[in-house]
């Protein structure tokens, strides 16, 4: 069974770019790599063979999980989002209550985020803590090396 999982528009076609490059170029070349292999004779000693076997393999299971995603996949309406609590695709001004850096993040879904961009992950420590908040509050975020606070400065999308 597939989970929901958010994405925007952009994001989304970019997941259906990378799903037919898969399916279109990526394994007609599989398949034509194992019949070459399989070419060269013996295919009980044929190491070649194996590897494009397995290769072919783990492109189906790529395949087979992308598509999975895709059918759960939901864009969201930025327009119909409340600017008033931290969601999916919500800008965020938080301060670092330790060194009091301020940041700005967008919270995204899993396959979005791009630290570079200032995109975090839906499911990233930072991304758990700061959702449901108001701007005021403060998110307690425990990270591997410990625990953060960080207080909501501003939301907007």
């Amino acid at each position: 069974m597939s989970t929901v999982s958010y994405y925007t528009a952009e994001g989304l076609k970019k997941l259906r770019e990378e799903l037919n490059q898969l399916k279109d170029v990526e394994r007609p070349r599989a398949s034509q790599a194992i019949a070459e292999a399989r070419d060269k004779g013996d295919l009980s000693e044929n190491a070649e063979y194996d590897a494009a076997k397995e290769a072919q393999g783990m492109l189906e299971m790529k395949i087979s999980k992308m598509e999975e995603t895709l059918a759960g996949a939901r864009v969201i309406d930025e327009s119909q989002l409340d600017v008033s609590k931290v969601l999916v695709l919500s800008k965020v001004r938080i301060k670092n209550l330790i060194n009091n850096m301020e940041m700005d993040y967008t919270l995204v879904a899993e396959s979005e985020a791009n630290l570079k961009a200032g995109k975090i992950s839906v499911n990233s420590p930072i991304g758990k803590g700061l959702l449901g908040k108001s701007v005021g509050d403060t998110a307690e975020v425990t990270v591997p090396n410990g625990s953060l606070k960080f207080e909501i400065l501003a939301i907007s999308r």
